[in-house]
């Protein structure tokens, strides 16, 4: 089962960068590349403990589909996200922060379970791991720069004074 951890600083508050890291909308703009939508379930706002969103965007060509619940969360610290229905045997996305002075310590922990045997390993050695990084990497920047603007960060999270709902 590949594992892949990313870990960025940020220039924030904690707070913010949970929040956009919960983001429905922040997660459409850094997945415009796939054409992604939220079809299903939570399709805006801030996604919380329990609640679930369907993807839909395009990946290798392909439109796909991939269903999530947020199975564990303690705010601002930590949320984890499970699939429940989607193209990989298994998928579980940590998502933890850390406060270090001024900046944020996000950590990515994206582990996921290839379908089809040994196809599916081969594929994560050729270019599906690689694919997800790459992926995961360019949401994190994406997020690390609309974070760092108070201007950005609050047209993505308009009514922010902290906790949003």
């Amino acid at each position: 089962m590949p594992v892949i951890k990313i870990e960025t600083y940020i220039a924030a508050d904690i707070q913010v960068v949970f929040n956009l890291s919960q983001s429905i909308d922040l997660h459409l703009v850094s997945a415009s590349q796939t054409n992604e939508k939220a079809i299903a379930g939570k399709t805006t706002g801030l996604i919380g403990l329990g609640e679930s969103v369907t993807w839909q965007a395009r990946h290798f060509g392909i439109n796909q589909r991939l269903s999530i619940v947020i199975a564990e969360f303690e705010e601002p610290y930590y949320f984890a996200d499970e699939m429940t229905k989607g193209a990989f045997a298994a998928m579980r996305h940590e998502h933890t922060f850390k406060q270090i002075g001024d900046k944020v310590l996000m950590t990515d922990v994206f582990k996921y379970k290839s379908p089809l045997g040994i196809l599916g390993k081969l594929a994560d050695v050729l270019f599906l791991e690689r694919y997800m990084r790459k992926f995961l990497m360019k949401r994190n920047r994406v997020l690390k720069e609309i974070a760092e603007d108070p201007n950005k960060y609050k047209k993505i999270l308009p009514l922010y004074s902290g906790r949003i709902t």
